[in-house]
């Protein structure tokens, strides 16, 4: 080793010592003065250290990426778009991509910064064209319905006489009848007994005239004819078995009589109609009679004649609304003189809706400056429609919840009235998806509108109150004592797992069954309107939570759960009313003082959260 060589090193000793001085020089007690701060949490850059969630699992926080023990979905970054808002929930690309998520941009923008172009899964549209599109004269608006036999002439062919049939002509339905044709013979006693008696009223014409007229007559009222009364009284012979002849022409819809059958005066034989029109029958949803009118065009294909059409005109539309299907019969009439449509076939048609923008209902087609969305677009619940909407300038896909008010149909679209703007980027495929993770995750979605869990503050709301904190509706007045009974079996099966947290112990399946089935047996159809989403909201929190509670395996993640299925509790009991005196009691130092409900049957604290640790913390905060 040369003479420069251990100069170099001495120098890089030295100034190695130098740097470590001016790093971390200064006395111990320099770097006691840290003592107190929380390292944990900040990162070598003074920032704080990245949070990684799952997209599918928000309450899976690590701080380091991996892979999601729930899904096992790869985390992604907290702070890349990951929200506390609960209308706002983020997924992975490959959670978007299992969803088959597509979006499209909607009003008339169509150079919209929020497009970022035109990649997969999405679709632009400029929705003042896709409007004018969904009100032209190809589209219209698309129904089902079926054909039927125009009730109008349907007829039932009766015998004027009483007596037994000794001969059926026509026998089976769908057979051919042509007006004057003979149907059947009768034989008949009181036909046969007034023949009888205008052949002995002629051997008495010149004494008494007026006997004959009046048999003459009897005969023509028993539907005889004058031809066979002539042929009678030329022949003198009695007509036994007595023919009958068919008013008008048709299709026999059913036969009413049997061969050796006895008729009554007026006994039905059997029942037609006439095929050569037939009705088709349009199935129109309320949201859709706005836009029909007598008088509409209508062109219909069935499936039996692929490639045919068949045009036709709106003739009525019918003023009642069938309470099962929710739908009202829009009925056109159609030429059927080949025979080439059937009653009941299946068809699929499309009413031209014109523009009704002149109308005096005030109701008009969709212009240009208005938001169309596709249906698949719009999800339904109840009173509410809603919608998601992908938020832009985010790194991974959020998607935020939107209540929306819809307006008529148009085409294969609706008009939205509120709840969107131009140039959102709407979800119109993998909706219902989005929804359910969103509900798993206990953020805003059709069921779960007011996110009922607590501890989870929203942006989105104006008031500033956590969930547990808004105001519950009272339904305590229209509420059967059947409902608040079945309330109160609830809270008997809740008691037994509120005295196994006060006891720090794992809460087992026997021990939730029994709350799974109270909640089973709740008659919810005691209830009705807003009373019942309500409790259908308040349902689907607790079992939700009792489900995640089991998987739970250790006795604080169960509280936390606990502390969720209580709130919803409460709240059903406070709408509602309940059977039995229950108390709500809290502590404020639950979950890290944000804090916590429960019930009780006694007034005395035994608090869940903490156990033998704070068993007396909290206290009585309303009785129930």
């Amino acid at each position: 080793m040369n003479t420069r060589t251990i100069i170099y090193l001495f120098g890089a000793v030295a100034l190695g010592l130098m740097g470590g001085y001016f790093l971390f020089g200064g006395s111990a007690e320099e770097m006691d003065d840290h003592s107190g701060h929380d390292h944990e949490m900040v990162d070598a850059g003074g920032g704080e250290a990245q949070v990684w969630t799952c997209s599918m699992h928000p309450q899976i926080q690590r701080d380091e990426p991996g892979d999601c023990p729930i899904c096992g979905m790869d985390l992604i970054p907290l702070s890349t778009g990951n929200s506390t808002d609960p209308a706002v929930l983020t997924m992975t690309e490959a959670a978007v991509a299992m969803a088959r998520v597509r979006t499209m941009i909607v009003g008339d923008t169509p150079t919209s910064p929020l497009s970022g172009g035109e990649g997969p899964g999405e679709r632009r549209m400029d929705m003042g064209a896709a409007a004018g599109a969904m009100k032209d004269s190809k589209a219209g608006l698309k129904l089902t319905g079926r054909l039927a036999p125009d009730a109008r002439t349907a007829a039932v062919e009766v015998s004027e006489f009483g007596g037994r049939v000794e001969r059926l002509f026509v026998s089976f339905a769908g057979e051919q009848v042509r007006a004057g044709q003979r149907i059947a013979t009768v034989y008949s006693p009181d036909l046969v007994v007034a023949q009888e008696e205008l052949l002995q009223a002629k051997k008495f014409a010149d004494v008494n005239p007026e006997l004959v007229a009046a048999a003459r007559t009897k005969l023509s009222n028993l539907e005889v004819t004058e031809e066979q009364i002539s042929a009678l009284e030329s022949t003198d012979e009695v007509i036994s078995n007595f023919p009958i002849y068919a008013d008008r022409s048709g299709t026999i819809l059913e036969t009413k009589a049997e061969v050796g059958e006895y008729v009554k005066a007026g006994g039905a034989l059997y029942t037609y109609t006439n095929l050569s029109n037939l009705w088709a029958l349009f199935d129109a949803y309320e949201t859709d009679l706005a836009l029909i009118r007598v008088g509409d065009k209508v062109t219909f294909s069935v499936a039996s004649r692929p490639g045919e059409t068949y045009n036709a005109r709106v003739t009525f539309i019918d003023p009642v609304i069938d309470p099962k299907t929710r739908t009202a019969a829009v009925r056109a009439e159609v030429s059927n003189r080949g025979g080439r449509l059937k009653p009941e076939m299946f068809i699929e048609g499309t009413i031209q809706v014109r523009n009704r923008s002149a109308d005096k209902s005030g109701v008009s087609a969709a212009s240009a400056d208005e938001l169309v969305v596709p249906r698949s677009a719009v999800l339904w619940t109840g009173e509410r429609s809603v919608a998601y909407v992908e938020l832009p300038g985010v790194e991974v896909p959020t998607y935020e919840f939107r209540e929306i008010t819809v307006g008529e149909r148009v085409g294969e679209g609706y008009r939205i009235t509120s709840g969107l703007a131009a140039g959102d980027r709407v979800v119109v495929n993998g909706a219902f998806q989005i929804d359910a993770s969103a509900q798993l995750n206990n953020k805003a979605s059709m069921m779960n509108r007011d996110v009922l869990v607590q501890g989870n503050n929203s942006a989105a709301n104006q008031s500033g109150l956590t969930p547990a904190e808004q105001p519950i509706p009272d339904y305590r007045a229209d509420t059967p004592e059947a409902f608040r009974i079945q309330l109160g079996k609830i809270v008997e099966t809740y008691l037994p797992l509120k005295d196994r947290m006060v006891a720090t112990e794992l809460a087992d399946k026997a021990l939730l069954v029994p709350l799974q089935e109270a909640l089973t047996k709740v008659n919810m159809s005691l209830v009705r309107g807003d009373a019942h989403v309500y409790w259908m909201q308040q349902l689907e929190a607790v079992q939700a939570h009792a489900n995640t509670l089991l998987k739970k395996d250790d006795v604080e993640a169960q509280r936390k759960q606990f502390g969720f299925l209580s709130q919803a509790l409460i709240n059903a009991l406070t709408a509602f009313g309940v059977e039995g005196t229950y108390y709500v009691q809290h502590c404020p130092m639950a979950f890290d003082n944000a804090g916590a409900n429960w019930l009780s049957n006694e007034e005395q604290i035994r608090n869940p959260y903490f156990g033998e640790l704070m068993l007396k913390c909290g206290s009585v905060t309303d009785e129930l």
